[in-house]
Parts: C-alpha cells; sequence; structure tokens
C-alpha cells in the first residue's frame, strides 16, 4: 500500500520553523494561517497515492491543516469536516484528494466495506482523521499529532511521531 517512505526522509514543510520535520520533531504552529501554510508546504513532500495520517482532540486543527494540503493540491473551494459522512472526496489538478474520518465508525471493517482501499487507491493524497485501527495497513504513512497548548488559545504544536 503506497504511503510516504519510511522515517528516513523527512517532511519538508519550509517555514514556519527551521527545515523539515524528522520522527519525532515538533513545530509551533501559530494561528489558522500557520496550519494551513503548514499543509500547503507539506503537499508536496508528499508521493503520489500519499496516506497521511493526523491525531489530535477535537479543535487541534486536523482539518485546518488539511485545507492547506488540499488547497496546495489546487483545490479552491472550502475543506470541511468529513465528521457525519466519513469520507469527503475533492477534485484537485493533481489527482483526487480524500479527507477520511474514522472517529464515528465502529471498525475498520466499515471503512473497507466503503471501498477505502481503492479509494486510497486512485487518489494523490489520503489524509486521515482519528486512523489508528488503519496505521498497521499502512505502515510507512507518516502520522503527525496536532496539540493546543494550555494558555495559548490559538498556538498548536505539529509533532511528528512516524
Amino acid at each position: 500500500m503506497p504511503a510516504f517512505p519510511p522515517d528516513t526522509s523527512p517532511l519538508d514543510t519550509g517555514p514556519p520553523g527551521p527545515g523539515p520535520l524528522e520522527t519525532g520533531q515538533s513545530r509551533l504552529l501559530r494561528g489558522p494561517g500557520e496550519q494551513r501554510h503548514f499543509g500547503a508546504a507539506l503537499a508536496p513532500a508528499l508521493p503520489p497515492a500519499a496516506v497521511l495520517f493526523l491525531e489530535g482532540e477535537l479543535g487541534a486543527g486536523k482539518t485546518t491543516l488539511t485545507s492547506g494540503l488540499i488547497g496546495a493540491l489546487g483545490f479552491e473551494g472550502p475543506v470541511t469536516s468529513p465528521t457525519y459522512a466519513l469520507i469527503h472526496a475533492y477534485p484537485t489538478p493533481a489527482g483526487r484528494a480524500l479527507h477520511v474520518d474514522a472517529y464515528r465508525v465502529r471498525g475498520v471493517q466499515e471503512l473497507y466495506e466503503l471501498d477505502l482501499e481503492d479509494l486510497i487507491a486512485g487518489s494523490r493524497l489520503s489524509v486521515v482523521e482519528w486512523g489508528e485501527r488503519l496505521y498497521a495497513d499502512y505502515p510507512d504513512a507518516p502520522i503527525l499529532r496536532l496539540e493546543h497548548l494550555e494558555g495559548e488559545e490559538d498556538v498548536r504544536r505539529v509533532t511528528r511521531l512516524r
């Protein structure tokens, strides 16, 4: 299953912050603009048919970061959370981009019954929120965690876990 190359390849996200984001490294993102910028800078570092997992509590900025990723691929409309739909597909000049929210699924089989594997295989990029149950199926896919910082309402810490 194609994903991002193993941890030997850093995610080059450019500014803000120094250099690429390697496994175990974190970066602070100040406000939604920096979250979108981080996503936009990350998009070209991800190969075709890439899978990217995002972790984080509600409101941590997963969809905001995803909007930057998908916008960088050329989609010009709004990117919204697929919480109730489970999957949103966005047409881009670079190919289809998927945004998956696995929070409400009872089990991973429910996603595969929606043809998730084929959808991912036919997409330029697949961003999966709350996808912990899929990690084993995509062992090379990077995992980013977004966290609120206590006392800093608009600041998020993004950490590459894998």
